[in-house]
């Protein structure tokens, strides 16, 4: 039985999965939907997170039941499933990167008042993060990450509920939208590809499961890594909520439009916790969403080398005698696709970044038409015999899985159909 001291030993995967989380999604897409939908999108965010929880959750359950991340799981069901994470990782990986460091750049900018451009702003953020990881590894990434984190989540509890009498319940208050044109669907895809994230990021939680074992000497039972996991999973929701409500209490119907610029729109998104909290919170404020965006940075950089190193364990076979040379290849090999990526985030920052919506809706839509894939793959290596009966999920919880991936599908081809065919 797991004890108290033991589940909070555990916490960990979890906290980083929701710093992978809380960045775009929150505080850019869920700010976006209150502002222009009131809360009429709050049902399609509680319908997305019902539909991804399992996929999620089996990161979790995965690595508990087997040691292994759910890249084991994939290999297990054949070669082409690793080989369809991978295309998957390459679609993802240069969308949702400079995403999150354009967010970012744009919040350094905004609070502490730098005259730089956003592109060297840009540079400093990943050469930094690049830094954070090849010198500190996993131990300092969760420690930095838990801080953050915990910091963003009271200080966006207390502007929320000091927002909601601000409310105009009766113009804001409907929960679905009056109408909903194929403009308001290309929206919505944007703002469910990133909600809670993007649903390859089960791989991630798995792998940060494995390395927080290994880091501990201990595997979590399941209980706790279910703990740590539901903590994180609906801490994001509570969050995606509170943004929706702050959005909604300070824009929506204001006529105000959020500017297309990274320092735009972070001046903006600063400035709705001054209007709730007063002046004096705002170089508060913006620290904070600094450091919870540059944790989503670490997170977003350190999941994709994590991942490419774990790929070519499963396919280079290694004596046990050999094993201290292979971690230093690990490393080495970890610490050169960190600064591969950065490099490759700052390319398409450069010369192919334009408008800080644009990016945003473009690596979110395609993170959600990836999402039943990978939700797929999640629900088959979860039905593995490696896995005890005991950690096997129950059958509601695979019915839920395969409604969730139907609703994922059926939502993409609708997507599809509007933008291409109608």
């Amino acid at each position: 039985m797991a004890t108290p001291a033991g589940r909070l030993q555990a916490l960990g995967p979890g906290i980083l999965y929701a710093a992978a989380a809380v960045g775009t999604s929150h505080l850019v897409q869920s700010t976006r939907a209150g502002a222009s939908y009131g809360l009429a999108l709050l049902v399609f965010i509680a319908l997305t997170y019902v539909a991804k929880y399992p996929a999620f959750r089996f990161g979790a359950q995965y690595a508990s039941a087997t040691g292994h991340s759910l890249l084991h799981g994939y290999r297990q069901q054949g070669n082409w499933a690793v080989y369809m994470y991978i295309c998957i990782a390459i679609g993802t990986v240069f969308a949702a990167l400079p995403a999150v460091t354009l967010v970012t750049a744009g919040l350094v900018k905004a609070a502490f008042g730098l005259q730089w451009g956003i592109f060297p702003i840009s540079a400093v953020i990943l050469a930094s993060c690049v830094t954070v990881l090849i010198v500190g590894g996993y131990p300092v990434l969760d420690r930095i990450v838990k801080v953050l984190m915990s910091i963003l989540a009271m200080a966006t509890l207390v502007a929320t509920i000091l927002v909601i009498p601000e409310i105009d319940w009766a113009t804001s208050g409907s929960l679905w939208p009056a109408e909903i044109a194929a403009a308001d669907v290309f929206f919505i895809v944007a703002l469910l590809g990133f909600m809670p994230s993007s649903v390859d990021i089960s791989v991630w939680h798995s792998l940060w499961s494995v390395a927080k074992a290994r880091e501990s000497n201990k595997r979590a039972t399941l209980r706790e890594s279910l703990d740590d996991f539901h903590i994180g999973y609906f801490g994001t929701f509570l969050l995606a909520l509170c943004f929706v409500l702050l959005g909604t209490g300070v824009m929506h119907n204001s006529g105000l439009e959020f500017d297309q610029s990274p320092a735009g729109f972070a001046a903006q998104l600063i400035n709705l916790y001054q209007q709730v909290l007063g002046d004096w919170s705002g170089p508060l404020i913006g620290a904070i969403a600094v450091a919870v965006m540059f944790s989503t940075v670490l997170a977003g950089l350190d999941g994709y080398p994590r991942a490419a190193v774990a790929i070519f364990r499963l396919y280079k076979a290694r004596e046990a005698d050999d094993e201290q040379r292979a971690v230093v290849i690990d490393k080495r090999a970890y610490a050169l696709t960190v600064c591969i990526l950065a490099l490759g985030s700052l390319f398409i920052l450069y010369f192919l970044v334009t408008s800080l919506q644009v990016v945003v809706d473009i690596a979110a839509t395609i993170m959600f038409l990836f999402a039943p894939v990978v939700a797929w793959l999640n629900h088959r290596a979860m039905k593995s015999s490696l896995i005890p009966q005991e950690s096997r999920p129950g059958r509601g919880l695979f019915i839920l899985s395969l409604a969730g991936i139907a609703w994922l599908t059926s939502f993409s081809a609708y997507f599809l159909y509007l933008r291409f065919l109608s």
